[in-house]
């Protein structure tokens, strides 16, 4: 269903912090149907081949060992124009230039600690979802 799915992933400070629930529910406010969900811990391993993409970025180790740093929470998500309208919700990267009422200006501790995760298109949504669901899970 391109377009209408999209991929989160609350990270390690917001499962620390006991926010994944009310990250979770200010989603399904805003739309969202959770299709799957699981709570993980990411291996070295993991954490870098699913960051791969930004390797050669001078923030790929930080990004990776804070990462692997506790839980994290894949959920694959649905609604209409998913990628676009998960983006909008989750607001800026860092905090401090987030809009008022998206999760990283509630819940994001700093522009590295940001709460979560959110594909940036469909084509990385399905290729992200692959990563942590198999075909059963989101059906």
């Amino acid at each position: 269903m391109t377009g209408h799915r999209t991929l989160t992933i609350i990270k390690p400070d917001a499962l620390g912090t006991g926010n994944a629930g009310r990250i979770l529910a200010h989603l399904e406010a805003g739309g969202f149907r959770i299709i799957a969900a699981r709570v993980m811990q990411l291996s070295q391993v993991q954490a870098e081949a699913f960051y791969a993409v930004h390797r050669e970025r001078p923030f790929f180790a930080s990004l990776t060992k804070f990462m692997t740093s506790g839980a994290c929470m894949p959920v694959w998500l649905e609604r209409d124009d998913a990628v676009a309208e998960l983006r909008r919700a989750i607001g800026a990267t860092d905090p401090a230039e987030a809009a008022p009422g998206t999760v990283r200006q509630l819940y994001a501790e700093s522009k590295e600690r940001n709460a979560i995760h959110a594909s940036d298109s469909d084509e990385n949504a399905e290729r992200e979802a692959r990563f942590f669901f198999a075909d059963a899970d989101t059906l």
